[in-house]
Parts: C-alpha cells; structure tokens; sequence
C-alpha cells in the first residue's frame, strides 16, 4: 500500500472466534491483510492467545486472555472491527469501546446485510468507529486513510 507509514503499528483484529467457520474467516482475512500492511503486523486474537486457550470442555486462563488482549489492544495503531450479526460479538464490543476511550481509530468490517438501527448496526457502535464498511479492501482504505489523515494531522502540530 503506497505512502503507508511506518509509524502506523499494527491492526488489531476484533472479531468473534469461537465457531471453526469464525476462526477460518479471521485467519484467512489475516493473511490478506499482513500481505498488504505495510510496516505492520495483523494482532489476532485467536493467535496470541492460544497458549490460554483450551479445547471446548477445557477452562481457558481468562485473566491472562484479558490481559493478552488489552495489551495487545494497546499497542494497536487502529483496530478492525467485526461487526455482523444482529448483534456484534460481546467481546468485540468491548474492545471496539476500549479502542474508542483510548483514542484508537475503530473500523467496522460489516458482511452481514441485515440492516441495523444506525444504518449498518446499533449506533453505540458504529458511532464508535471512524468507518463501517463493507468489504475488507475498503476496510483496508478506510484504515489507510485514518492513520493518513492522523499522522498529517500531527506533523503540523495538531
């Protein structure tokens, strides 16, 4: 992606992934992110952390899964949001209101073509994010764009 920076930091990706069909989906939109971000890498959940995760049946470690995730979220330079469903994932929107607290740009990733009360989804989240789009590459965009627009916006002292 040309005239990408490289102070830009990762995407984090926000998303459910607790169905197999979930985890294919985010590994596969992972992939074709990390081979088109620039400078960056893609955080993934369902990556970082599966060292605290357990099989179903099994008890995951889920104080060191939040703190895995928040530190993760922390260093992210914005974060895709998945945003389908009648109602996004619990957790994604936690982290979609964590990311907007700290001042990381959100962008809404929304397949799903049911309509939502603001539009695309409920207006808690989707006034939270900077884009909510329809496809990963103009997810992509709209991520390019805002870390653009930000970091011109810092480089004359705003």
């Amino acid at each position: 992606m040309s005239g990408a920076s490289a102070a830009w930091g990762p995407i984090y990706y926000a998303g459910p992934l607790f169905t197999e069909a979930e985890r294919q989906w985010n590994r596969a939109n992972a992939v074709t992110l990390r081979a088109l971000w620039p400078h960056g890498d893609v955080l993934l959940p369902q990556e970082f952390c599966a060292a605290f995760d357990k099989p179903p049946g099994g008890v995951p470690d889920f104080g060191t899964i939040f703190t895995a995730c928040v530190e993760h979220l922390d260093r992210a330079g914005v974060v895709l949001a998945i945003v389908d469903g009648a109602d996004p994932d619990s957790g994604t929107c936690w982290e979609i209101g964590y990311a907007y607290a700290r001042g990381i740009p959100v962008v809404g990733l929304r397949t799903d073509w049911r309509p939502g009360e603001d539009g695309l989804a409920n207006c808690m989240i989707t006034r939270s994010c900077t884009a909510v789009v329809r496809r990963l590459d103009e997810a992509l965009a709209a991520m390019v764009k805002v870390l653009a627009s930000r970091e011109s916006g810092q480089a004359q002292g705003r």
